[in-house]
């Protein structure tokens, strides 16, 4: 579950530390007044898009740093009899990043105000990608935005999906797919016109015996470009080389003789002071390794020659190469590179028709595999389809929706085993053969429409939430698991006896799962196990935000009575508000 998380510069906050709970934990407050700003935080932690304008005023960076700790499921346990490991664990070995299996993960976020940011778990850098992979398995955060998502039929199909749990099935259907896909482009070239197919052999032909007659060498260019760099220059060369080697060993009072000047007087004075014996192997070494130096300038300079024959053959061989690079590559590597695939496809073009025979039986053979795959993946749909409808009008009922009716919609895409490259789409997709659109009618006698035709905001949110209950149910028993719950204004556009059994909802989802919920309705307030006041003030000329833990009865009626009566509470508000934790706590 999430046990905490801490803030600093973030938005209107200073610096902010808000431990959470088991069970329903609700954030309440005026509009405006940053509840919102939590949840915003914490899917920055779990890899959320980064924005410089988040930081605080003054502040060089925001950090956000999220704990999560593991929690036991229902008494599972290991192969090895421990217990099983925190969902997270197979994503810390795949990533490599140090944990145990069990206890806490930590993510952290840095942003700088210049727009540049960080993600840490563990303390070790981590991707913006493996962060995203990570999330799922640690929350699933439900904000307001998601409602719109609900209108999606890609976000709809995903929703079945995960109610299905078809992931290896899914798998599967993508890799046939791209396995078809790829088919189906070789055969778009092999079945080109004749005409186009001529017209290409010809030009690979030329490009393959221009490559072939050049003879290319990897990293010739850069050989050559050093050679021209000596051959232009061998006057300088060898009056530089003949100067060095005079001053180590020609000239009178070079350095070599110097040196030995050296040893000779160093042999005299160690035989007076012994002390002064272990100098002399430095100098040794030293005239040694001039004397190398000297030798090797000395054969240096007896092969220099200038050759302006062998000059003229570099020059030519360079512009060549760049004639080759400005049509081929902006290297030797690239060109050589290049000839390869010349040469890759010239020879399927020349075999073209035994090549054609070929991937014709491959791809009937692939499509033959993704149409199996996909009509098995549709078939486990339709028929999670039956039992998510069954669910979610249970769901929808137990909501104050009792009249509705929820069904899965299917359009077959219609999947062939004889698709022909023209018409890939006939043959559906990476997601298989379905298209499906979530159809309601919210009371009787009406038809079922599509979400975007009939249902209102608060029918949605109610429709929403019922949809996550029932996924969040179907995930079964053991570490993969979600186990945290965020719901960012689920109430959104309804009031009244609905927004009453929406509370009882989350309360009961709770019982299973750690539950957060920011809300401006005291009818959900009142069935927190958990409450925290979000307040936003004033001080000298700053606005900062606060996170309270109403911890007493006398806090949390106070809280639900701002809510219910605006800043002046009467007693009889306050009554009220007092008799509602009451009834909240009972159910």
């Amino acid at each position: 579950m999430l046990q905490e998380i801490h803030i600093r510069n973030y938005a209107v906050i200073e610096s902010l530390t808000v431990e959470f709970h088991p069970g329903l934990n609700v954030l309440t407050g005026e509009t405006g007044s940053g509840k919102s700003v939590l949840v915003d935080a914490l899917d920055l932690a779990l890899g959320g898009r980064a924005s410089p304008d988040v930081v605080r005023t003054g502040a060089d960076r925001a950090t956000v740093t999220v704990v999560f700790r593991a929690e036991a499921v229902n008494g599972s346990a290991r192969k090895d009899g421990v217990g099983m490991p925190p969902p997270w664990f197979e994503w810390l070995e795949r990533y490599g990043v140090d944990g145990d299996t069990e206890g806490e993960i930590i993510l952290r976020r840095e942003i700088l105000a210049g727009g540049r940011s960080r993600l840490l778990v563990n303390d070790q850098p981590v991707t913006l990608a493996a962060a995203k992979e990570l999330a799922p398995l640690l929350v699933e955060v439900h904000g307001q935005g998601e409602h719109a998502s609900l209108l999606a039929r890609d976000a709809q199909l995903d929703l079945l999906d995960t109610f299905a749990r078809t992931g290896e099935l899914l798998a599967t259907v993508r890799t046939l797919f791209v396995q078809r896909q790829e088919l189906e482009r070789e055969w778009i070239e092999l079945n080109r016109s004749e005409q186009d197919r001529l017209r290409v052999l010809d030009l690979l032909r030329f490009q393959v015996d221009e490559l072939t007659n050049a003879r290319l060498a990897p990293g010739e260019d850069e050989r050559l470009d050093a050679e021209r760099t000596v051959l232009r220059n061998i006057e300088k060369i060898r009056s530089a080389a003949a100067s060095a080697y005079a001053a180590l060993y020609e000239d009178e009072g070079s350095a070599l003789e110097r040196l030995a000047a050296v040893g000779r007087a160093l042999d005299e004075l160690s035989r007076y002071d012994p002390a002064l014996d272990s100098h002399r192997e430095p100098a040794i070494a030293a005239r040694a390794a001039l004397d190398d130096l000297a030798r090797a300038l000395g054969n240096y300079l007896g092969k220099i020659e200038a050759d302006p024959g062998r000059l003229d053959e570099v020059e030519e061989r360079l512009a060549l190469l760049d004639r080759l690079k400005r049509k081929y590559g902006g290297t030797t590597n690239e060109i050589l590179a290049f000839s390869t695939r010349a040469r890759e496809d010239l020879a399927r073009l020349e075999h073209a028709d035994e090549r054609r025979e070929i991937v014709g039986r491959q791809l009937a053979l692939a499509a033959e595999a993704y149409s199996k795959a996909a009509a098995a993946l549709s078939r486990e749909r339709r028929a999670a389809a039956l039992r998510l409808a069954s669910d979610v009008c249970k769901e929808l009922a137990y909501l104050g929706m009792n009249k509705a009716r929820f069904e899965v919609g299917f359009e077959d895409e219609g999947a062939s085993s004889s698709v022909t490259p023209e018409t890939p789409e006939d043959g559906g997709g990476p997601k298989g053969i379905d298209r499906i659109t979530f159809l309601v009618s919210p009371n009787p006698g009406e038809e079922l429409r599509s979400l975007d035709r009939v249902a209102s905001g608060g029918e949605i949110s109610r429709l929403m939430l019922a949809l996550k209950t029932v996924i969040a149910a179907s995930a079964g028993n053991g570490a993969a698991r979600v186990r945290t719950l965020v719901f960012d204004e689920v109430d959104a556009g309804i009031g009244g006896r609905a927004a009453e059994v929406v509370g009882e909802r989350l309360k009961r989802l709770a019982r299973e799962n750690q539950v957060l919920s920011v809300t401006h309705l005291p009818q959900i307030a009142c069935f927190a196990d958990h409450h925290y006041s979000v307040e936003k003030v004033e001080r000298a000329g700053r606005t900062f935000a606060s996170v309270q833990y109403l911890a007493t009865e006398r806090e949390r009626a106070t809280e639900l009575a701002r809510m219910l009566s605006g800043r002046r509470i009467t007693e009889a508000v306050l009554e009220h508000a007092t008799a509602m934790l009451k009834q909240g706590s009972r159910r």
